[in-house]
């Protein structure tokens, strides 16, 4: 009773006497959809209290629902008893959450709704709720969809600053782009008004509102759980999807700081946030109270897949990817953890259902790479819930999509396995088809996931499997290791496979099986389709090793850098000894033409050297690719290799009395240091840069040094002295004691280490100034010792010159004391190196008593002692050094000359001493010491270059003329008027038989180019362009470098402006008047020519690497130039057409062929229909369709056109008529027009039909002909004859299209009449060759003399003539005009001897040149559909007309034939059209 009177005094407010009972009917006739407003009053008394209203009302209900009472305390009967309606109750609780759902409201009003909501369902918990029809659909989701709605929103200011980012951002773009159109007035007052109406719209609440309302949420929700765990919802489907979705909603709606499980034991009290009640609450509904089958299921993990891949959760196909932060991923995780749950509660009835979400998972992730990452670790939890059955099934799905059409799908697949592939390996729990055992084993997933991905012709597919593939190798997990382990050892290209275990010999079953199209389940619609391209043979079948050299040289940079991690951790594992092709690889990448994989490389590089310090083939590939990158235009991978170095180099580095013997960063470091004085040694220009880099940024400490000096008298001593020769000038030393004593004791010993020796004096010119006069002076006292005693070979020399030279400078104050000092040291020792020169050159006995290695030290030393006292040098002594240059054991002209020609030399070689014959190696220093001198005198310099350049003409030892190409670039630097018109002589020396002399000259000259002391004017650039097909690898390597990275930047359009000449000059053509004019002398015609067909090849090669370094522009404008410079000048008439021109009109069409003329959009258009991926070329297709755009209009195409087609029709004629073989190279190149351009084309033929016409017929003439070529049989075909007069075979043979001679290349193969294995009479030989030759010599005939047929007499009906082709033996004929081999023969051909030769025939009739033709051999027609009347006729059809073998052929007969279109009114009409279209072109 107490319970019924707390409950009569709540509803005195919910029960006004003015409540229209009309209202609540309306209410209640409208489904609760559209109701008219509660009148003010009346809600103004529900509310006037506040909330009081609705938590008394709610306290007086509460014990009805949650306690057991008796019928009598019942509700439903209190409110008959007192004419309570309870359906006035639901309408007037609608009314509040209508309100709330209907517009926004205050925050006040938003908690009356969700008291209003709450005091429904708490109605509905009471018993007898459903017999009086308290459940009503459309309230109940009302109530429900309030709880999202009231959701705290986020503050004003926040929401106005998303808003102005949108229009900051368009203005910006506006700015960028053009200016705006100026927005109307009436435009900008309705913005504003409508942007003030959204203001007044959306209410935003305090910190406290916010709090309030999420406490009410808090509470009602509870409430409607409470509710849940009572009231079944299994026939009231919409009801339950709503449910999901608000339940679904509020799981993010706040951060989660504890870990909560939501299961049924779970007590509602001890719930403290909301995702853990929305959990709790997804969990009821999945529980038998509320689902029938698994529909439920279905929608509850719909509604989570969002979550799971963080997108935005809402309707539709189109999901927005979430900003991915700590609250996304924590929900993430809720999510994973809750479908787990499931997973293990229901068992088998969840598996068919968590199959479709890992499904949809793996088809709709967001295709970026943190989401992928985090959507596979989510599938990989959830795919361990799967019993072992289910879980091959899956990878068996799975493994089908990685050979989908879509590259997201096959890029996410390798995620999955790389995921899998942290876990152990699966093992076996219960029953299992043999055949899906494999899918548990981590072998599957490296060999036929990872390594097959390897392949993919996608370069994201590629890449991403490669960087997988790489990761797998630095995993330290046991199980991924064996399956690699297993998979080096099944690669026959990989030796010494290191391994920690046994691993098992298999026989790579798992790349054995075939590859099976399985179908997905309903829940997910892929294609499944190998994509590889590369059949199904995987990558260990082919070996693994050779695969991967081809990704590191793909053509994507994304791909190359993957390779290259693959390849170093491939390394790691493996025996180095028997991959030295591996290493050279690596070090390449060091200097590929993207930074990223030149970074990668770097680390990659040391990574592996660290991995495996004790290894020499490896530490010499860390310095040859890390050492030269210190050089790179890359400002970031200078750093990189400067950042290795010093990690290797110094900072392992101590003193020698802290270090240890177990040390191995410090062991790795001398180590590296000693290849670097020793092996690598020419790697020392490099150091040198970095060191002095180094220096700069004050990077050696005086500890550093005292460190490195430490070592200088141990185990390390070379090395220690050579790092300490460059540093010591960049840090001041603490004890110079040390090197004294050192240089005390390696001076004195008879045979000291050069090396060591020569570190030291290094050093002791670096502190010279540092060091006591008195120590100064005994070391230059020792110095001038040992060079005037020659004591020392050339490599201290230098050394000891510039060692001396700083001594003065040190003991000088001033310049003029300090040349007077040098004049002092210097002069002894250059008057002992004339006279021992004096002794052997000048005396007679000299020769005699000549020792080589002597020798060589006067003349070096007098080089760089010359250096010191220059005045000191008279002409004795140049005379001297020219006299040993002249002295050459032989003086003929140098092999490059063709045997027997007789080229006069332009000047008398230099006068040789009498009887004195100098080694090359005397000469060759003579040429070094005679620059030396050259630099200091200039009159000497104007009489010794001419001397030069010509025993650089007519020398022959390669070492003499590397120094001389060596001196007068020097020279060029210091003289270079003087030098610079002697470069035509330099240049030949790139033609020079020694690869050395070439790459050196090759060299210096591109360093007087960069330096602009020589220009591009006259035949250098063709001699430079003509190393890039020089026979030596090295060679033509080292000139593509020169060209492109050196020479093209600093001009980039060299190639562009030089390319038209480049054709003239290597096919040798001199008529025009303007290219190939520059004067070169017969020797270097001879040395660069590249005419005739045997260079046909090499030229094309050359042009086609000009045109891949053309910009689009360049290739656009480059087709232009062609056609106005060069076959305009032939079609016009102003150039000749004879064989000369011929070879330039080959080269010409060819070029115009290629596809390296092409644009590159144009040719990324063939690209994209090869790689057929849509959604990854969208992007670039934007792009590509903006630059043709800008790049080619149809303008500009039409005009290019009307270029084209008159000049090719023009020239065509000319070529027909001139019977010039370069008419094949045009009718190819016509063909690739018609394929480019066949809409301009059409467009320009409507005009002239008659040239359409001709043109049509001509192409497909030509087309039969090629393919009657490519037949590789022996066949009689059917080509059409004019009707309209008759012809011998030998007239009809004459009448095929143009045949020119064809290109060696293309040349068929002999073919062989008489089988090997059958003996043949003398007599049937001779007449097998003398037919043999007659029809080559005629075919040959045909194709240097015929032409195409004038339009005019082309027959309207052709007639079958039937020709003899001979052509490379092959498969049977399958022509249907072929005779039947086995009945009919020639009377000629024995019987019995030789049975399959034929030639189709069953009379032979030969006869001489001057005889005439049977009439039946030349009459082939008859009427259509006769047959053959007489056995003459008959027989005629069948004579095979031979001459004699021993007569010439008959001459062929002329046509004299006048085609009316081809009158001279339309060729004079033609012309100016072609000329008003150049210059609209121009």
């Amino acid at each position: 009773m107490e319970a019924c009177g707390n409950l009569a005094c709540a509803l005195q407010t919910w029960c006004p006497l003015d409540l229209s009972q009309e209202w609540v009917d309306g209410v209640w006739e409208l489904e609760f959809t559209e109701t008219e407003p509660l009148d003010a009053s009346i809600e103004a008394e529900i509310v006037q209290t506040g909330l009081s209203a609705f938590t008394e009302l709610y306290s007086a209900m509460l014990p009805f629902a949650t306690e057991k009472r008796e019928a009598a305390e019942s509700i439903w009967t209190f409110f008959m008893e007192n004419r309570i309606s309870h359906n006035a109750l639901m309408a007037l609780f609608h009314h509040f959450v209508y309100k709330v759902l209907k517009k926004n409201v205050s925050a006040q009003q938003q908690e009356f709704g969700l008291h209003a909501a709450g005091l429904y369902f708490l109605l509905l918990e009471v018993p007898g709720s459903v017999v009086n029809q308290v459940f009503h659909p459309v309230i109940f989701d009302k109530c429900i969809q309030i709880l999202k709605k009231c959701w705290p929103q986020e503050s004003s200011s926040n929401q106005k600053r998303k808003k102005e980012q949108p229009k900051n951002t368009q203005g910006s773009s506006q700015e960028s782009s053009k200016r705006a159109r100026p927005h109307r007035r009436e435009e900008v007052e309705m913005d504003e008004i409508t942007q003030e109406e959204e203001d007044e719209e959306n209410i935003f609440f305090s910190s406290e509102d916010r709090r309030q309302i999420r406490n009410v949420i808090f509470q009602v929700l509870k409430n409607f759980i409470r509710l849940l765990s009572k009231f079944s919802l299994k026939e009231k489907p919409e009801c339950i999807q709503n449910c999901v979705e608000v339940f679904v909603a509020l799981t993010s709606s706040e951060p989660v700081r504890y870990e909560f499980q939501a299961t049924q034991a779970r007590i509602l009290r001890e719930m403290k946030c909301i995702p853990e009640l929305a959990y709790h609450g997804l969990y009821l509904l999945c529980s038998p109270l509320h689902r029938e089958g698994d529909k439920v299921l279905r929608y509850v993990l719909h509604q989570m897949l969002c979550i799971i891949l963080m997108v935005e959760v809402g309707k539709g196909s189109h999901h927005t990817p979430l900003a991915i932060t700590p609250p996304v991923v924590s929900s993430r995780k809720l999510a994973v953890q809750f479908v787990s749950l499931l997973v293990d509660e229901l068992k088998e009835s969840m598996y068919p259902v968590l199959r479709t979400l890992l499904q949809h998972i793996c088809v709709k992730v967001v295709d970026k790479s943190e989401y992928r990452t985090y959507a596979a670790q989510s599938l990989v939890q959830l795919l361990n819930k799967l019993p072992c059955a289910e879980y091959a099934s899956f990878m068996a799905w799975l493994y089908g999509l990685t050979r989908n059409a879509k590259v997201s799908h096959r890029v996410f697949t390798l995620d999955v396995a790389l995921a899998l592939l942290e876990l152990p390996e699966r093992e076996v729990d219960g029953p299992l088809a043999p055949e899906h055992e494999k899918f548990l084993k981590h072998k599957f997933l490296v060999q036929e996931i990872l390594v097959a991905r390897c392949k993919d012709k996608a370069p994201t597919v590629r890449s991403k499997a490669l960087s997988s593939f790489a990761l797998c190798l630095e995993s330290s997990a046991t199980a991924p290791s064996d399956s690699i382990q297993e998979l080096l050892h099944n690669t026959p290209a990989v030796p010494g496979v290191q391994s920690h275990r046994q691993s098992p010999s298999t026989n790579s079953s798992a790349f054995s099986y075939q590859r099976q199209i399985l179908n997905p389940s309903a829940g997910s619609e892929v294609i499944h389709t190998d994509s590889s391209g590369e059949g199904a043979r995987s990558m260990a079948e082919m070996g693994f090793l050779v695969s991967l050299r081809n990704r590191v040289g793909d053509e994507k940079t994304s791909v190359r850098k993957s390779a290259v991690q693959v390849l170093v951790n491939l390394l790691k594992h493996c025996d180095v000894e028997g991959l030295q092709d591996e290493l050279s690889i690596l070090q390449d990448r060091c200097r590929d033409v993207a930074v990223s994989v030149r970074k990668q490389a770097l680390q990659s590089l040391t990574e592996l050297l660290l991995a495996q310090p004790q290894c020499v083939q490896i530490q010499k590939a860390w310095l040859g690719g890390v050492v030269p990158a210190v050089t790179d235009d890359e400002s970031s991978v200078q750093d990189k290799a400067l950042e290795c170095l010093d990690r290797l180099l110094l900072q392992s580095i101590q003193h020698h009395s802290e270090g240890h013997d177990a040390d191995s960063g410090q062991a790795l470091a001398w180590a590296l240091l000693t290849l670097l004085d020793t092996d690598s040694r020419k790697l020392g220009c490099y150091l040198n840069k970095a060191f002095h880099i180094w220096s700069r940024k004050d990077r050696f400490s005086p500890t550093f040094v005292n460190n490195v000096l430490s070592h200088t008298e141990k185990e390390h001593s070379a090395p220690a002295w050579m790092l300490l020769a460059k540093v010591a000038g960049a840090s001041p030393m603490p004890d110079y004691s040390t090197v004294i004593e050192a240089w005390e004791r390696m001076s004195s010993q008879q045979s000291p280490s050069e090396d060591t020796l020569g570190h030291i004096l290094c050093v002791i010119r670096h502190i010279a100034k540092h060091l006591p006069q008195s120590t100064r002076d005994m070391v230059a006292d020792v110095l001038k010792k040992k060079l005037n005693g020659f004591c020392w070979s050339t490599m201290l020399i230098s050394p000891a010159v510039d060692t001396l030279q700083s001594l003065c400078r040190a003991t000088a104050g001033t310049p003029a004391e300090e040349q007077e000092l040098l004049v002092q040291a210097s002069e002894d020792v250059l008057a002992t190196c004339v006279r021992h020169l004096s002794d052997i050159i000048l005396k007679e006995d000299g020769p005699g008593r000549m020792r080589e290695d002597l020798m060589v030290k006067y003349v070096f030393t007098l080089g760089d002692v010359a250096q010191l006292c220059p005045a000191r040098v008279d002409q004795r002594t140049t005379l001297l050094i020219l006299s040993i240059l002249a002295a050459s054991p032989s003086r003929e002209p140098r092999p490059q000359a063709p045997p027997g020609s007789s080229v006069a030399p332009a000047s008398q070689p230099l006068s040789q001493v009498q009887g004195v014959v100098m080694p090359s190696v005397v000469r060759a220093h003579a040429v070094i010491t005679l620059g030396k001198l050259c630099l200091q005198h200039d009159d000497l310099a104007k009489e010794s270059v001419p001397v030069l350049v010509r025993e650089l003409e007519v020398g022959i030892d390669g070492n003499v003329l590397n120094n001389i190409v060596i001196v007068l670039c020097d020279l060029c630097v210091r003289y270079t008027a003087l030098v610079d018109k002697y470069i035509p002589t330099i240049c030949t020396c790139l033609k020079d038989p020694n690869p050395f002399v070439r790459k050196q000259a090759l060299l210096l000259l591109t360093g007087l180019l960069q330096e602009d002391f020589v220009r591009w004017k006259g035949c250098l650039f063709f001699r430079f362009v003509i190393t890039v097909v020089d026979p030596n690898p090295e060679v033509a390597s080292t000139g593509e470098v020169c060209l492109v990275h050196l020479l093209l930047k600093r001009n980039p359009t060299i190639f562009y402006q030089h390319f038209i000449e480049c054709i003239f000059h290597f096919t040798g053509y001199e008529k025009h008047e303007s290219f190939n004019r520059f004067p070169q002398s017969d020797r270097e015609k001879r040395l660069f020519s590249l005419k005739g067909g045997k260079n046909r090849e090499r030229r094309m090669r050359i042009y086609k690497f000009l045109l891949e370094h053309f910009t689009d522009e360049q290739r656009f404008n480059i087709t232009s130039r062609i056609f106005e410079n060069v076959l305009a000048c032939f079609a016009d008439g102003d150039l000749p057409l004879d064989m000369e021109a011929s070879e330039l009109l080959s080269d010409t069409f060819e070029v115009l062929s290629s596809k390296e003329i092409r644009l590159q959009v144009l040719r990324a258009r063939a690209d994209r229909d090869q790689l057929g991926e849509e959604e990854e070329l969208a992007p670039a297709r934007a792009a590509l369709q903006e630059s043709q755009k800008k790049l080619l209009s149809q303008v500009q195409k039409r005009n290019l056109i009307e270029m084209i087609i008159p000049i090719i029709a023009s020239l065509k004629s000319a070529l027909e008529k001139n019977k010039i073989p370069a008419l094949r190279e045009l009718m190819l190149y016509l063909r690739e027009v018609m394929q480019d351009y066949g809409d301009e084309v059409q467009d320009f033929f409507t005009v002239d039909k008659q040239l359409a016409a001709e043109l049509e017929y001509d192409m497909r003439r030509y087309q039969e002909q090629l393919a009657e070529q490519q037949q590789p049989v022996l066949s009689l075909e059917t080509i059409p004859a004019p009707a309209c007069r008759e012809k011998d075979p030998v007239a009809a043979a004459a009448d095929q299209p143009f045949t020119p001679r064809p290109h060696a290349a293309h040349t068929a193969a002999p073919l062989s009449l008489v089988p090997k294995d059958r003996p043949v009479s003398a007599s049937t030989m001779d007449i097998l060759s003398s037919v043999k030759k007659v029809v080559e010599s005629r075919r040959w005939h045909s194709s240097r003399t015929t032409g195409p047929l004038p339009s005019d007499s082309r027959p309207e009906s052709p007639v079958p003539v039937r020709v003899l082709e001979l052509e490379s033996s092959g498969a049977d004929s399958e022509s249907s005009g072929a005779v039947d081999l086995e009945t009919k023969r020639g009377i000629s051909t024995p019987e019995q001897t030789i049975p399959n030769v034929t030639f189709g025939s069953e009379i032979s009739y030969i006869v001489s040149p001057g005889q005439s033709l049977p009439l039946q051999s030349r009459s082939r027609r008859r009427a259509p559909g006769s047959r053959r009347g007489s056995r003459a006729a008959g027989q005629g059809d069948n004579v095979l007309c031979l001459s004699l073998p021993d007569m010439p052929p008959p001459q062929t007969s002329q046509w004299n034939v006048k085609s009316p279109s081809r009158s001279e009114d339309r060729s004079a009409s033609r012309r100016p059209r072609r000329q008003a279209s150049k210059k609209r072109a121009k």
